[in-house]
């Protein structure tokens, strides 16, 4: 399970950077409020999710802050992914079977594992939804799909450089 996750989380840093380069490259896209609204959701849950499993606080109010630009929520998405993928390079099978209990989380509680796929499969659907809004707004969605990110394991090119 815990090579699936981290190929699963390397995947969604690749697909996230190529869905913002897209939007980013079509001002139509980069300026719709719709779409940043579900891009920002998207980081919210995305930071409940790492956070809790870190450990750490998740405080609502300073996470859902708007971001002051798109580069901005570029760069929140790209230290998001780093902080996740480090974590998941040190993370063992003894570690994903952890519970965590919050009482945000349907049920009160899931494993570390559960809470990971979540990031995932929940990223996956609204990336989809993004896709739909940019080609609605004349851009062209790129190609996420895993099975053809598999056979490069491309790293993310995160869209504006350095973060």
């Amino acid at each position: 399970m815990l090579e699936v996750l981290r190929d699963l989380i390397s995947h969604k840093g690749y697909a996230n950077a190529a869905m913002l380069a897209a939007i980013r490259a079509n001002g139509a896209a980069a300026a719709d409020p719709e779409l940043r609204h579900l891009l920002q959701h998207v980081l919210i849950a995305n930071r409940f999710w790492l956070l809790t499993v870190l450990g750490l606080p998740f405080l609502h109010d300073e996470e859902s802050r708007s971001p002051d630009s798109l580069e901005d929520l570029v760069g929140r998405y790209r230290r998001t992914q780093e902080q996740e993928s480090a974590w998941m390079a040190e993370a063992t099978d003894a570690e994903l079977e952890r519970t965590l209990s919050d009482p945000r989380i349907p049920g009160a509680a899931c494993s570390v594992a559960e809470a990971m796929l979540q990031v995932c499969l929940h990223t996956q659907g609204h990336r989809a939804q993004c896709a739909t809004l940019l080609r609605r707004l004349g851009g062209i969605p790129p190609t996420t799909d895993f099975i053809v990110w598999r056979i490069t394991r491309a790293s993310p090119q995160w869209p504006g450089g350095p973060g």
